[in-house]
């Protein structure tokens, strides 16, 4: 492909709706989603990786620490999140995807071995995918009807495949703060996006991984968040969480997490959803999906 190939339209040809009907009383959403990737994250796309034991226990933090810290938090809270989990996760931790469930939470797919999904290798994506819903089925006994692309890269040719397999939604693009139903080809629906906020991803800010970044101070992360929630707020949007157990789970980011939550939870007319809540009551509006076309 060259650049004579790349089609001149908007990349994402769903309609903009600026116009959101959320519960009754409920002026905004909160989706609070995490994924638990666990080791997963560290292989780094390739087997080998996981002969690397001190890079891969980064990752082990999450399970060992993180996740039951936060499943404690979230039930003092009385919250109910969604938490994207990887097939190799669910096969290792078995028993903390259940602990997930038993808490109300929701589990949505993240891939196989948390490898990104490749257009050019749509074989090797579809068996990552399969992969995905056969542990899932089999180990937890559930059909997700929510997806994240693991790595964050996700496509539209790929949205097809996930309706077939029963997804309603999909979070994984960063081009909104409304949620809107993606449009296939032939003009097709496709599976509702709840967007992602690049914002809140604590590995951008809480974790170093070969970027260069500095981690960032307290203060200046909850200062972000907060603005982010308010402005949001104030325009009737979703704010869409993308935390990370062995993150948001290690001391100084659990307090993060801590204080943005209590402070969420207090914010009048803020509903705090899982994604298959928020699925459900946007499917039922008779107003979603309005507005105009994009192309």
């Amino acid at each position: 492909m060259d650049y004579a190939d790349i089609p001149t339209r908007p990349a994402n040809r769903a309609p903009v709706n600026h116009r959101i009907d959320w519960p009754v009383g409920m002026r905004s959403c909160l989706f609070l989603s995490f994924d638990f990737d666990a080791e997963s994250a560290w292989f780094d796309g390739d087997p080998r990786g996981w002969r690397h034991e001190v890079t891969v226990s980064h990752g082990g933090f999450g399970p060992r620490v993180g996740l039951p810290k936060i499943l404690e938090l979230l039930a003092g809270l009385e919250l109910s999140a969604t938490f994207f989990v990887p097939a190799w996760v669910a096969e290792a931790h078995t028993g903390l995807c259940e602990a997930m469930l038993r808490g109300g939470h929701e589990i949505g797919h993240h891939g196989g071995f948390h490898l990104k999904p490749s257009p050019d290798d749509m074989d090797a994506s579809l068996a990552e995918l399969d992969r995905g819903f056969e542990a899932l089925s089999r180990r937890l006994g559930l059909e997700p009807v929510g997806y994240r692309a693991p790595c964050g890269e996700n496509y539209s040719v790929f949205l097809d495949h996930l309706m077939v397999r029963g997804v309603k939604y999909s979070s994984s693009w960063r081009d909104d703060v409304f949620p809107y139903r993606h449009v296939l080809d032939g003009s097709k629906p496709g599976p509702i996006e709840l967007p992602a906020n690049y914002f809140f991803d604590d590995w951008m800010h809480g974790l170093i991984k070969g970027s260069g970044r500095n981690l960032v101070a307290r203060e200046e992360v909850l200062s972000m968040w907060r603005d982010e929630l308010e402005v949001t707020h104030e325009w009737g949007g979703i704010t869409t969480t993308i935390l990370h157990p062995q993150v948001s789970g290690r001391p100084s980011r659990f307090k993060i997490l801590r204080e943005f939550l209590e402070e969420a939870k207090e914010l009048d007319g803020l509903w705090i959803a899982n994604g298959a809540q928020i699925t459900e009551h946007l499917e039922s509006s008779p107003t979603f999906g309005d507005g105009p076309e994009t192309a």
